[in-house]
C-alpha cells in the first residue's frame, strides 16, 4: 500500500458544500489549505494572503520605496537570466502549493520547468512543490520572511532562498544543505554565483547601491561561462 504523502489531495470532509457563506479571510486565522483557497478566492481585491503552518498571514500595504522598487529590481535581475534560459521560468507573486497546511506567495521565483527536469509541477492554476529558488524582498531581519516562512521553505525543500532586508541594506541568500539552510559563499570579487542555476550571478552591493548597469553587467558575465552554455544543454536534453 503506498504511503507516501500527496500535497494535492484534500481530506474529503474539509471539501466547501454550494452555497455555503464565505467569511472574509483574516490575518490569524488557522485554515486548511482548501478553505484558505476558498475563502482568497473569494476576495478578488485582497493582493496578497499566505497559509504558513496553517496560518493565514496578510502583509500590510507595501511602499514604493521598502517594496515596490527593489521588488522590481530583483524580478529584473532573475528576468535577464530567464530570457537566455530556456527551460527555466520566472513567476512574480504566484501562489505556491506546498502542502495542506502551506501555500505561500513568494514576491518572485525561479524554478526550471518540470518538463525540463524541474522539481515543481504545474496542478490547475498553481505551483505545487518546492521551486528551485525563491526571493522576498523583507523590511528587515524581524520579518516573516526571515523566521515563519525562512523554516518553511527550508522543510520543503526550496534549494535557494534570497531575501533581501531593505531596511537592514542587507541581502541574504541561502542554499539548502543537508536539510539546513547555509549562507551561499560570496567569492573573493564579492560576487553570489548561484548553484542551482548556473550562471546567475548577483553583485549585492550594487543592487543595494541601486547600481543596476552593474547588476545587470555581472549576470551577462555569467550567463556568457560555459557552466550556464552547459545548463542549457542539460534542460534542452531533459525535454526532448
Amino acid at each position: 500500500m503506498a504511503t507516501g504523502f500527496r500535497s494535492d489531495v484534500e481530506p474529503a470532509s474539509q471539501t466547501p458544500q454550494p452555497g455555503d457563506r464565505i467569511p472574509a479571510l483574516c490575518a490569524g486565522d488557522r485554515l486548511t489549505r482548501v478553505e484558505f483557497e476558498r475563502r482568497y478566492e473569494a476576495m478578488p481585491d485582497c493582493k496578497k494572503a499566505e497559509l504558513l503552518d496553517g496560518v493565514v498571514y496578510m502583509p500590510s500595504p507595501v511602499s514604493f520605496e521598502n517594496h515596490g522598487e527593489p521588488h522590481a529590481d530583483l524580478t529584473g535581475w532573475l528576468v535577464a537570466y530567464r530570457a537566455v534560459t530556456p527551460g527555466v521560468q520566472v513567476a512574480d507573486n504566484s501562489t505556491v502549493r506546498l502542502d495542506l497546511d502551506n501555500e505561500p506567495q513568494p514576491d518572485t521565483l525561479v524554478r526550471v520547468l518540470p518538463e525540463c527536469g524541474g522539481v515543481t509541477t504545474n496542478y490547475g492554476k498553481y505551483i505545487a512543490g518546492g521551486p528551485e529558488l525563491v526571493c522576498e524582498v523583507a523590511a528587515s531581519s524581524v520579518s516573516y520572511d526571515l523566521h515563519q516562512k525562512k523554516s518553511v521553505y527550508r522543510r520543503h525543500g526550496v534549494q535557494e532562498y534570497l531575501v533581501w532586508r531593505v531596511e537592514e541594506s542587507g541581502i541574504d541568500w541561502f542554499v539548502l544543505n543537508e536539510g539546513n539552510y547555509e549562507p551561499l559563499p560570496v567569492g573573493e570579487d564579492g560576487v553570489l554565483r548561484s548553484r542551482i542555476f548556473p550562471g546567475l550571478w548577483l553583485d549585492p552591493a550594487a543592487l543595494l547601491a541601486g547600481d543596476l548597469a552593474k547588476v545587470l553587467a555581472v549576470g551577462a558575465a555569467g550567463v556568457a561561462t560555459g557552466e550556464h552554455a552547459d545548463f542549457v544543454k542539460r534542460l534542452q536534453s531533459a525535454r526532448q
